[in-house]
């Protein structure tokens, strides 16, 4: 008989996307992935069909050239980015190669629900630190540490409250916290903060040799599918990923569509006006409308309903998907991805004909 999967894998709670269909409904409003509303750049869409005839051929497994472009873009040193299937397998990769059984993996209460996922793989134990008004807390994070302590993942703009720690206090967090546990800052929405004391953390990188800072092609570029992101890391951190990364992990769809993205600069503004422009709407209306928003610096709003789901029951009526929250431990809250200006209109005008 087949023996049973390792102890620590049955307890890992799947991880559950966002809805995209409803029954009864040919066309839906989807706003529950946090997907770009402008779709992608005309620039990419070029550039996968220039691609296509040759799809048989193997990838760079180096992704040479992609990451030149990358270090020409953001003054990095390429030889210090490692690229991968979305900055999920890099968070997955870096768990595998520094957490093992017994070991700690932390993260904030609210925090990404990978980091849970990946470290019980590795059989490694997760642990949450309090947040205080859903923002990472910082000294309940280093309260936190323990011997066994070996990853602090910090996502910064977190999902799903939108909140953000100043660049101040994740370098303030860095420095108090012991220098044999890894900090991985996970900025999939960096793009997208208008926060003047933010930053992405790659100063941090610079300074010291046990910084990680992870990025993605899946929110503002509007790549979600092709599944690309990247991680900037000192070289010794740099020569681990890439041990422990698959030979052809990153395919050549996705670099070359990675290139393209990059090379289309006026996209990624046009992207970030839009997104700042109807979030600051939505986030009105809503509050008009008599809910709490909470403060956002990504593509999406975190909104306070009570009943979430009899709201997201009569949003699915109109034929809108949003995302509910009970995965996150926020069982009264709905997160709202900013979409099209149509799109999110069809939201207040659902709202305002639910009755509380």
């Amino acid at each position: 008989m087949l023996k049973l999967a390792r102890p620590e894998i049955l307890k890992i709670e799947p991880y559950k996307p966002g809805t995209s269909k409803l029954p009864g409904k040919k066309e839906v409003i989807k706003l529950s992935s946090n997907e770009n509303a402008l779709g992608i750049s005309p620039k990419v869409v070029e550039a996968l069909r220039a691609w296509e005839p040759k799809l048989s051929r193997y990838p760079d497994g180096a992704c040479k050239a992609l990451r030149q472009k990358l270090g020409e873009t953001y003054g990095l040193n390429p030889e210090q980015l490692v690229c991968g299937v979305g900055s999920d397998e890099l968070i997955g990769l870096l768990c595998h190669a520094y957490a093992g059984v017994g070991d700690e993996v932390l993260y904030s209460q609210h925090g990404f629900l990978m980091y849970p996922i990946y470290t019980l793989r590795m059989g490694a134990v997760p642990v949450k630190a309090p947040e205080k008004n859903l923002t990472a807390d910082v000294e309940a994070l280093l309260a936190a540490v323990t011997p066994r302590t070996r990853i602090v993942f910090l996502a910064n703009p977190n999902n799903p409250t939108g909140s953000y720690l100043s660049k101040d206090k994740v370098a303030y967090l860095r420095k108090k916290l012991p220098q044999d546990i890894l900090l991985v800052l996970d900025a999939a929405y960096c793009e997208l903060v208008d926060a003047d004391d933010f930053s992405e953390g790659n100063e941090l990188v610079n300074e010291y040799p046990n910084v990680v800072v992870l990025r993605t092609f899946s929110k503002i570029f509007g790549m979600a599918s092709l599944r690309l992101g990247w991680s900037y890391t000192s070289p010794e951190i740099t020569d681990i990923l890439n041990r422990a990364r698959g030979p052809f992990n990153v395919s050549m769809s996705a670099q070359v569509a990675g290139i393209a993205a990059l090379n289309d600069q006026e996209f990624i503004k046009q992207s970030k006006a839009h997104n700042t422009k109807w979030r600051n709407w939505l986030a009105t209306e809503l509050e008009k409308l008599g809910y709490k928003v909470y403060p956002s610096q990504g593509n999406f709003l975190l909104v306070e309903f009570g009943n979430a789901a009899a709201v997201d029951d009569h949003l699915r009526d109109q034929g809108i998907i949003v995302r509910r929250m009970e995965g996150y431990g926020l069982p009264t809250t709905l997160r709202i991805t900013i979409g099209k200006e149509n799109e999110n209109k069809a939201v207040i005008a659902a709202l305002s004909s639910y009755k509380k």
